[in-house]
C-alpha cells in the first residue's frame, strides 16, 4: 500500500570539526564516527603525516580505540620483547627482569586509523585562524578563507594548539630541563654483537643525569618480519634553558625552534657532540646504534596541563590539554582514552551536550592531571632534578 504521506528522511547526524590531523585527531575522528557522528578533521600541514614520529609502546587504551571504532585488529600492530634489561657504560647486563609488552611506532597507529577514515573526510593545509559558538554550534574560519559549520570544535593539534591558545592563552608549555635525542636504525645496520645483547628485550642504560633506553619497533613500511624492523633509541639529556637550548634548537640552517627538531635538521656542532659524548658515556651496543643513526631528531621536554578542557561547544583532547612526559609511556594511550570517552559521552547525538561533556570533563581532568604529576615525579628523579 503507498505511504499517503512522504516518510521523514533520516535525521542528519551531528557534526564534529576536529582540529589536527596527528595521532589524536585521527582517533578522535574514528571513534567519533563509530558513535554516529560525521567527523571532519582539518589538518594545518598539506604535506602527509606518515614520516613522522618515532617508537612507542602500544597500551590497551589505543586497542581500545581501535576496537571501539571497528578497526579491524592487525595481529602484526607491533614488535614484542620479554625481558628488561639495564646495561652498565661497559655493556654489562646489571639487571634483567621479565616485563613483556609490545612496542609499535607512529607511523604504523597513523597509517591503520588513517585507512579507517571515511573518504575525503581528512582536508590537509588547513590552518584554524578563528572560531565563533553559540548555543546552536559553532563555526571555524581557516587560513585559506574556508569557513566550517558543526556541532562541536575538537582541539586535537598538539602542545602547541591553536584552539587552546585562543581559549586559554595562559596556558603554554613549560620546558623541564631536558630533552630527548631519538634515533630510528634499520634492523641490519646494528653489528651481530650489538643486536644479539639487545634483541627481544627493552633496554636501558641510567647514568648521571642522562638515560637511553631502546626497543626494536616496526620498519618504515610497517614489517615486523625480522630483519625488516628498525632499532629505536631514546637519549634524555639535561640541557639548561637558554642559549643552550637555543643552540641545539636551531637548525642546520640556522632557523630556531621552540621545542623540537625534525629527522635531517639537527646543525653539524650540536651532531657531532652528542655523537661524541655517545662514545664518552654509552654502553658500547648503546653507542654503536647511535653512531649508526643517519638523522637523529630532538625533542625538549615539555610540561603542560590545562584548568579545563571544554569551553561551550570546543573541547582539548590530547596534547593540546596534557602533555605527560615520556617516561609514563602514556602519550598516545591518554589521546585514545580521552577520544574513546568523549565518543561514549556523545553517542545518541548533540542533545544534552553541556551535562554531557561536563561529566566527561570531570573525568578526564583528573586523570591527565594525574598522569602529568606521575611523569614530572619520575623524570625529574632520573635526571637529577627533584
Amino acid at each position: 500500500m503507498p505511504h499517503d504521506r512522504p516518510v521523514p528522511a533520516p535525521a542528519e547526524r551531528p557534526r564534529a570539526l576536529v582540529v589536527g590531523g596527528s595521532l589524536a585527531g585521527l582517533l578522535a575522528a574514528t571513534t567519533l564516527g563509530a558513535a554516529g557522528w560525521k567527523a571532519d578533521v582539518f589538518e594545518r600541514s598539506p604535506q602527509p603525516l606518515e614520516s613522522r614520529g618515532g617508537g612507542l609502546v602500544l597500551q590497551p587504551d589505543v586497542l581500545e580505540a581501535f576496537r571501539f571504532a571497528g578497526i579491524p585488529p592487525d595481529p602484526f600492530l607491533g614488535v614484542t620483547s620479554d625481558d628488561r634489561i639495564y646495561l652498565d657504560a661497559h655493556d654489562r647486563v646489571i639487571s634483567r627482569s621479565f616485563m613483556p609488552q609490545t612496542q609499535t611506532s607512529w607511523n604504523k597507529l597513523y597509517g591503520t586509523m588513517r585507512s579507517a577514515l571515511p573518504e575525503n573526510s581528512l582536508h590537509a593545509g588547513e590552518r584554524l585562524v578563528s572560531f565563533k559558538q553559540s548555543g546552536d554550534g559553532v563555526t571555524a574560519l581557516f587560513a585559506s578563507g574556508r569557513i566550517e559549520s558543526g556541532d562541536i570544535l575538537v582541539g586535537a593539534d598538539g602542545a602547541m594548539s591553536t584552539l587552546r591558545t585562543q581559549l586559554q592563552p595562559a596556558s603554554q608549555p613549560r620546558y623541564a630541563g631536558y630533552v630527548a635525542w631519538r634515533g630510528l636504525v634499520p634492523e641490519r645496520m646494528l653489528g651481530a654483537d650489538a643486536a644479539a645483547k639487545l634483541a627481544g628485550t627493552f633496554a636501558f642504560q641510567q647514568g648521571r643525569d642522562h638515560l637511553l633506553l631502546e626497543y626494536r619497533i616496526p620498519g618504515e613500511d610497517g614489517s615486523v618480519e625480522p630483519g625488516r624492523r628498525r632499532w629505536n633509541w631514546v637519549w634524555f639529556r639535561k640541557v639548561s634553558e637558554g642559549p643552550d637550548l637555543t643552540r641545539l634548537l636551531t637548525d642546520r640552517l640556522g632557523a630556531a625552534h621552540r621545542f623540537s627538531l625534525p629527522p635531517g635538521e639537527v646543525a653539524a656542532g650540536p651532531m657531532r657532540e652528542m655523537r661524541q659524548a655517545a662514545v664518552e658515556h654509552l654502553a658500547p651496543s648503546f653507542s654503536e646504534l647511535v653512531l649508526a643513526t643517519e638523522e637523529p631528531f630532538i625533542q625538549a621536554i615539555i610540561d603542560l596541563a590545562v584548568p579545563r578542557m571544554v569551553t561551550g561547544r570546543a573541547i582539548l583532547i590530547g596534547d593540546a590539554a596534557f602533555v605527560p612526559r615520556p617516561h609514563t609511556a602514556g602519550g598516545a594511550a591518554k589521546a585514545a582514552a580521552d577520544a574513546v570517552t568523549l565518543a561514549r559521552a556523545l553517542q545518541g547525538g548533540a542533545r544534552e551536550l553541556p551535562e554531557r561533556l561536563a561529566r566527561w570533563e570531570t573525568d578526564r581532568l583528573a586523570a591527565g592531571a594525574a598522569m602529568c604529576k606521575w611523569g614530572i615525579s619520575i623524570g625529574d628523579r632520573i635526571m637529577g632534578l627533584a
